[in-house]
């Protein structure tokens, strides 16, 4: 936005120039102050001139605060013609606003004058003067602190008299300094100053809205001095001087050149160059001795030190801290408790080959720093040579086989430890009881045992690489001075996927126990790869599969188990577990000439790895079990059928259609006068030309189930049964047993068979339908026909095409039942009577 504000006073500038007699004498503002202070009110007015001929008379003057429009107060004409406007901002909020007075001109504002605005504060008093006489410039430095920002352009000014009282009266004034602009310093040169003559000094602020000053300050200059630091130096040793004590430091300093003549007093500060420790603060330190002792220390131990001055004993300033000196305090014999261990091999009868394993357990933080380590034999002098002076913590020597013991010490500059004596104990102690192993993490491992009794006083865990790494590989140890602990954590040279040998050996007071010994790995990693799978033999539903166990890889445990899978061609699996020791297995139940895939594999605790897939194929079975096999089926298959069309016949639902029932001629219509006992008779069929054949009289269509008999029929309801295209007609000739008043035809020696068949549609007989008749007209030669007679009468019917439909009477009737399609049945035509033979 103020960008854009710059650009429109621009072009309202150019517009000003380019137009004929400028309108800069248009118009002009007034305020009565270009700075308020900031939240005040402000008010302004604006007067055109009559004279501009390039204005209306009657223009409307506008005001602009910044990029807003503002409503003026009033507009008025005064007496000589000329138009004035006022405005009152109520409330400034910005440090510097740009006030325009406006009036239109044509679509747009035409700037007529303009007017800036600044708001702020006055000047607060400037607070904590102080100075300093700085000899390297020979100056008076004086700084101060200026107060809150004012939003305003504000002059500093540092100002001073010299004085012979305190201050209270001035005798020669001094220059003013003037600070750069932004600095908050100033320096008052040497040429006006009196060293040792007080000085009056004070800090003016000035803004357009008001002067403050500071409180005066009343100093000598060289009170008020302010040294360079000396510099520090640690002593030479000479035959002078003795060395100083462990605790001890000797240093000397130098003091800045130009304080030389000054008497002066220091301050010294240590702390130790490792932790974090506070400054320790040792003074006054007199310049005249120039070195100093500094005790108390810690030994062997780094300490950093500096020091600073000040003028004394008159008043002065105090330097800054010199740079840093680090000195290291003399070391101690060492203070420690060495724990031992060792490993005995004869070399001959006379003569052992010692292995010593040592371990620095310090007893003192500040403890000396240890050199080397001697092992000497027992009462051996200084003179002899060590058995062993290395820096390392094991040693290789050889003894008489009759020497049972060694010493061994620690030392450096400042002396030795105390002699730690080494006895090579028998082992005739108990042993420890349940060695076990827990991985805790891939750096770590669990060792634990039961104690026995007697309890030991302490015990010996050594640790290295297992087999396949030479048994000579080195080995970390540690030692544990409690016998009544129950494990220890291994944390020193534990790697994952690596197999440790682990020994532990029980401590007692004049004896060791034999070491006991487990193997463990930290992390392990799955199998590789498993043991691929061989066929060894195979048969129609078995097949036996082997395997060569693998040598154990380095990094994993031992396996398990294994697990077989074997899959047939319908994608089913089957699978079955074996243990780590197993190397080959019988598949059995597989199905002959049939194809299976088949692989192993192999798990330890850290995971599990598969082998390649083995296909095999079973033999198939030969011709002859074959043909047993099918014969078996054959006859189970022909048994299941035959149960089954057992039960399908006796069902009653599936009778009847089936196998109709045949009527009981003796619980039939017949049985009221058919005698009881009958002579089997021979019936001969007539002719149908005989003229002695009687006419059926009456056709009755019946459903299959038979109807409810009638009157006349309640002695004619015996039931009829046969195959389904078999009908039975029984005929009657009346009442045998009543006198007959017709004229009866001649005797007929054989019996008499009604013939017919059942004609559904023109096509042909429909299945499943009889016809039964029964007629008064005598047609029978004989009282009793046989039960055969029965077995053997059906009738044929077709549908209606005769030029006479047969009329039925009251006196016959003629039963036909049950029929196909009732609807299709037009009529029917009784062909005559015919034998078994036919018609």
């Amino acid at each position: 936005m103020a960008g854009l504000g710059t650009w429109s006073m621009t072009v309202a500038a150019l517009i000003v120039l380019l137009l004929p007699r400028s309108l800069e004498e248009c118009g002009r503002i007034s305020i009565p102050t270009p700075t308020v202070h900031l939240g005040d009110p402000i008010t302004a007015s604006c007067v055109i001139s009559p004279n501009c001929s390039h204005l209306d008379p009657e223009s409307q003057i506008l005001w602009k605060l910044g990029t807003e429009l503002q409503p003026g107060k009033r507009q008025q004409r005064l007496a000589d013609g000329r138009q004035e406007s006022t405005i009152t901002v109520p409330r400034l909020s910005s440090p510097r606003v740009l006030l325009s007075c406006c009036v239109r001109w044509g679509t747009s504002l035409q700037i007529l004058d303009q007017a800036e605005v600044q708001a702020g504060y006055p000047p607060a008093a400037p607070h904590d003067l102080s100075c300093l006489m700085n000899l390297t410039t020979n100056s008076l430095i004086c700084q101060w602190e200026p107060g809150p920002d004012t939003h305003l352009s504000t002059h500093f000014t540092l100002k001073s008299f010299k004085s012979r009282g305190n201050c209270q009266t001035q005798e020669d004034s001094i220059l003013n300094c003037l600070p750069n602009d932004g600095q908050n310093h100033c320096s008052i040169p040497r040429r006006d100053l009196l060293l040792y003559q007080n000085m009056g000094i004070w800090v003016e602020a000035k803004n357009a809205l008001g002067t403050s000053k500071s409180p005066q300050l009343c100093l000598v200059p060289m009170d008020v001095v302010k040294l360079e630091p000396p510099t520090l130096w640690a002593m030479a040793p000479s035959p002078e001087v003795a060395p100083p004590q462990p605790d001890c430091l000797l240093l000397s300093w130098e003091p800045w050149k130009p304080s030389l003549y000054i008497e002066q007093k220091c301050e010294l500060r240590h702390q130790p160059q490792l932790g974090e420790d506070s400054w320790v603060l040792v003074g006054p330190l007199l310049s005249q001795t120039l070195q100093y002792e500094l005790c108390g220390l810690l030994p062997s131990t780094a300490y950093v030190l500096q020091m600073r001055c000040t003028r004394w004993p008159l008043p002065g300033q105090w330097s800054d801290w010199s740079p840093s000196l680090t000195l290291t305090t003399a070391q101690r014999a060492p203070i420690v408790r060495l724990d031992t261990w060792w490993r005995q091999r004869p070399l001959d009868p006379r003569t052992v080959a010692v292995q010593l394993f040592w371990k620095p357990m310090p007893l003192d933080k500040y403890s000396g720093q240890i050199q080397g380590y001697l092992v000497r034999a027992p009462n051996q002098t200084e003179a002899v040579p060590p058995l062993c002076n290395t820096t390392e913590l094991s040693c290789t020597f050889h003894l008489p086989s009759e020497v049972q013991a060694v010493v061994l010490v620690a030392y450096n500059t400042a002396g030795t430890s105390h002699p730690s004596p080494v006895v090579f104990l028998e082992s005739t102690g108990p042993p420890l009881a349940r060695l076990h192993i827990e991985a805790r993490d891939p750096h770590s491992l669990w060792v634990g045992w039961e104690w026995p009794s007697p309890r030991p006083r302490g015990y010996v865990i050594e640790w290295g690489l297992g087999p396949p790494n030479p048994s000579g590989s080195s080995k970390s140890w540690k030692m544990e001075h409690n016998g009544s602990i129950s494990g220890t954590l291994l944390q020193e040279n534990i790697r994952p996927f690596q197999l440790y040998e682990i020994t532990v050996t029980a401590l007692y007071q004049d004896t060791v126990g034999p070491s006991q010994h487990i193997y463990a790995y930290s992390q392990e990693m799955a199998p590789s790869r498993a043991p691929e799978l061989h066929l060894k033999h195979i048969g129609k539903t078995w097949a036996q599969l082997e395997w060569v166990p693998q040598a154990p890889e380095l990094g994993k445990s031992p396996l398990t188990h294994y697990t077989i899978f074997w899959t047939n061609a319908q994608d089913q699996s089957f699978s079955t577990v074996l243990n780590a020791s197993s190397h080959g297995l019988v598949l059995h139940g597989l199905e002959p000439a049939s194809l299976y895939h088949v692989h192993l594999m192999a798990t330890n605790k850290a995971g599990a790895a598969n082998s390649t897939s083995l296909t095999l194929m079973t033999l198939a079975l030969e011709e002859s079990e074959l043909h047993v096999l099918l014969g078996l089926f054959g006859f189970l298959l022909l048994f299941i059928c035959l149960c089954g069309a057992a039960r399908f016949c006796c069902r009653p639902s599936r009778k009847n259609p089936l196998w109709p029932s045949v009527p009981d001629p003796a619980h039939s219509s017949l049985g009221s006068w058919v005698p009881t006992i009958m002579v089997e008779e021979t019936f001969q069929l007539p002719s149908l030309r005989d003229p002695g054949m009687t006419p059926i009289t009456k056709i009755t269509v019946l459903e299959e189930e038979e109807k409810k008999p009638g009157p006349r029929e309640s002695n004619d309801s015996s039931g009829t049964c046969g195959l389904p295209t078999l009908v039975q007609a029984y005929v009657l000739q009346g009442d045998p047993r009543a006198p007959s008043n017709q004229p009866r035809p001649p005797s007929i020696t054989s019996d008499q068979v009604l013939y017919g068949k059942v004609l559904g549609s023109p096509t042909g007989p429909g299945p499943g339908h009889y016809l039964r008749c029964d007629s008064t007209q005598p047609l029978l030669g004989s009282l009793s026909p046989s039960p055969k007679f029965y077995e053997n009468l059906w009738f044929q019917t077709t549908p209606l095409g005769t030029p006479e439909p047969l009329v039925p009477n009251q006196e016959d009737d003629c039963v036909f039942g049950p029929l196909l399609d009732f609807p299709l049945l037009q009529g029917l035509q009784v062909h005559g009577v015919e034998g078994l033979g036919g018609v």
